[in-house]
């Protein structure tokens, strides 16, 4: 496991201008914020050689990597931030693990954090979401399903309220999405319909529905809200409107100040939102919803932060914003109980 308090020294560097790695991190930073990642990689990089433990460089060239698709160069530098005791290291840890998520490295964050708790590194407040992402990835890390099986699962009827696993209920949708589903349909609405479903797996099976261009009312029940949609007229759960409404106020707001809060805050808002699909979240506003994610991604991160802050960044009551969290907090609850 990564030492925490171990300096990593890179050769020495000739600073040839005043200034010059503030002014290549500010030049990356703006190439983040306009999404032009392979130029904030360049900058990034040259800042880096010339300030070596410097902390915002740092974690601004992993972010950079990870948006430009770079995951092994960012996985790379956040183990040499992890060994070289560079920023704050439980910040660090989650910024390494989202990355080996994203890599599908299972079994190396399982080590990883059986090793952590194991040697006490975790803070009390962090215990519990390093061990919903620790029984996460073990479940992730499961022999894949024999195809024996799978063609079992989706035998005739589907029985979807039988289908609680998350594993199954992805093998379902996968098969579906792939299959003619005029024998399924009939199911397959009155599951969407029923309010004894999974809010997780009737998003999937929306999905379905529209990947087939299915064109007729279909009558969503989620979470005690009702509403009717058109499958094959609704946006792609990844390109919600609200949802990139409000990761827009939250990236022009925090990004630039705390990159790592950011992501995280950026991460729980789509989780909620893949639980909720195609719901709205109703009847908040968009800058209340991004004030609600961004104190509770800061609690969750343990970062100190007031009410009073937050009312005074996003202009709102602290009223309204405990309404708000309190909102977000349900759909948290549904979230994790999935996963």
């Amino acid at each position: 496991m990564m030492k925490k308090r171990e300096k990593g020294k890179r050769g020495e560097k000739v600073v040839q201008f005043p200034d010059l790695d503030k002014r290549l991190l500010d030049k990356g930073l703006d190439s983040l914020q306009s999404k032009q990642y392979k130029a904030a990689v360049d900058y990034l990089q040259q800042a880096a050689e010339i300030s070596e433990e410097n902390e915002e460089i740092h974690i601004a060239l992993v972010l950079a990597y990870f948006e430009s698709g770079a995951l092994t160069e960012a996985k790379e530098q956040s183990e040499f931030m992890l060994q070289s005791g560079i920023g704050e290291y439980i910040q660090v840890v989650d910024m390494y693990l989202m990355i080996l998520i994203e890599l599908h490295q299972y079994q190396e964050i399982i080590t990883f954090i059986e090793c952590l708790l194991e040697e006490k590194e975790v803070p009390k407040e962090k215990y519990e979401h390093f061990s919903r992402i620790l029984e996460f990835c073990r479940r992730m890390d499961q022999p894949p399903v024999e195809e024996k099986v799978e063609e079992d699962i989706i035998a005739e009827p589907l029985q979807l309220q039988k289908i609680i696993e998350q594993k199954d209920q992805l093998i379902i949708a996968g098969q579906l999405a792939d299959k003619n589903i005029v024998p399924f349909i009939e199911e397959i609405l009155s599951y969407l319909r029923s309010k004894e479903g999974h809010p997780f797996f009737k998003s999937l099976l929306i999905n379905v529905l529209k990947q087939h261009l299915y064109n007729k009312e279909t009558t969503v029940e989620k979470m005690g809200r009702t509403e009717k949609f058109v499958p094959a007229e609704l946006p792609g759960i990844d390109d919600f409107p609200q949802q990139k409404r409000i990761e827009s106020i939250i990236r022009n707001l925090i990004e630039h100040e705390d990159p790592i809060l950011f992501e995280h805050t950026k991460g729980l808002a789509q989780r909620h939102f893949f639980m909720i699909y195609p719901f709205e979240m109703r009847p908040y506003e968009d800058h209340l919803l991004a004030a609600g994610y961004h104190l509770l991604a800061s609690e969750y991160l343990g970062l100190e932060i007031s009410l009073e802050e937050v009312t005074h960044l996003y202009e709102i009551s602290a009223e309204d914003l405990q309404s708000a969290k309190m909102y977000l907090q349900k759909i948290e609850e549904f979230s994790y109980s999935k996963i």
